[in-house]
């Protein structure tokens, strides 16, 4: 086995000549440059850096990688990156993703030694420096069509964050009534208990500018599943601009997603933002009531 935490990577051009490409503003296409790193290859700049976090997906991965690569390959005219990031799979899943970046241009490997969405995505976005950055699940449940919508107005610098949503106005979904009801259910109370005004904090299909998500890695605490809900809390905190695109989901009957542990974990996430945010806004009123006593504050407001 390798040193853990190792990057596997291809190095051939990753851009073709397409018809109809969405094309990569002016600014951003002239300042690409090569990196070098002890930890990573030299390899072109990326405008957009996807990451898929997996574990144990030995069967799916290489289907939805290839139909990845194709749609970017085809449909884009900037310089693009797919990150593998394999959190700790006992299965084949690393020998098809190194395979897959041995052939693929642009395809890379992130092995990481524990499990952990959030964790994959916090250490494959903390060394990126695309100026993009996007994840989505393995399963591709999310149509690629809504892609160019994603991030094409954060490479234009229009907005910080986006994010696929389900609930939005014209998005199409197929699922079962049960996740339904657990995924409106999880959103309403997202939006009774913090506040939140985006629609879907579930949905694995979202992307931001490097500099925007970078900001907030650090005052993310969560490490698994509840780690996206909490990044785009603090980017609304912070006042940063979220849009929306409305999807075209299929539910993955193979999902392997343990409902109720997840919930129980989101639950607990939830409550630690909530009193967080109580904790503040008594220090505030106590430093107001008290303008000589010095307020510790448990994070920027």
């Amino acid at each position: 086995m390798d040193d853990m935490n190792t990057f596997t990577s291809h190095t051939d051009p990753l851009i073709a000549d397409r018809s109809n490409p969405v094309s990569l503003p002016a600014a951003t296409a002239t300042s690409a440059q090569p990196r070098t790193s002890s930890t990573l290859p030299m390899r072109r700049h990326a405008a957009v850096e996807i990451v898929i976090p997996v574990h144990n997906e030995q069967h799916a991965l290489q289907r939805s990688v290839r139909t990845l690569h194709s749609h970017l390959r085809d449909s884009f005219a900037f310089p693009f990156a797919i990150t593998i990031a394999d959190n700790a799979s006992t299965d084949a899943t690393l020998d098809v993703a190194r395979t897959l970046a041995d052939e693929l241009a642009g395809v890379e490997v992130l092995y990481l030694d524990r499990k952990g969405r959030g964790y994959a995505l916090r250490a494959a976005w903390t060394r990126s420096d695309a100026d993009v950055l996007a994840y989505m699940d393995v399963d591709l449940s999310t149509d690629l069509s809504a892609l160019g919508d994603l991030v094409g107005p954060l490479l234009q610098g229009r907005g910080d964050l986006a994010i696929g949503s389900r609930l939005a106005a014209g998005a199409q979904v197929t699922r079962g009534l049960k996740r339904e009801l657990i995924s409106r259910s999880y959103n309403l109370l997202l939006h009774a208990l913090l506040g939140v005004t985006f629609s879907d904090a579930q949905c694995g299909f979202k992307a931001g500018r490097r500099e925007a998500i970078q900001a907030l890695l650090g005052e993310v605490e969560d490490d698994g599943w509840f780690f996206d809900t909490e990044l785009l809390y603090l980017a609304q905190q912070r006042k940063l601009a979220i849009h929306e695109v409305p999807v075209h989901w299929v539910d993955d009957p193979d999902s392997r997603v343990d409902i109720v542990a997840t919930a129980r974990e989101d639950l607990r996430g939830i409550m630690r933002l909530r009193d967080a945010r109580s904790a503040r806004r008594n220090g505030r009123l106590r430093g107001a009531l008290n303008p000589g006593v010095p307020v510790r504050r448990l994070s920027p407001p």
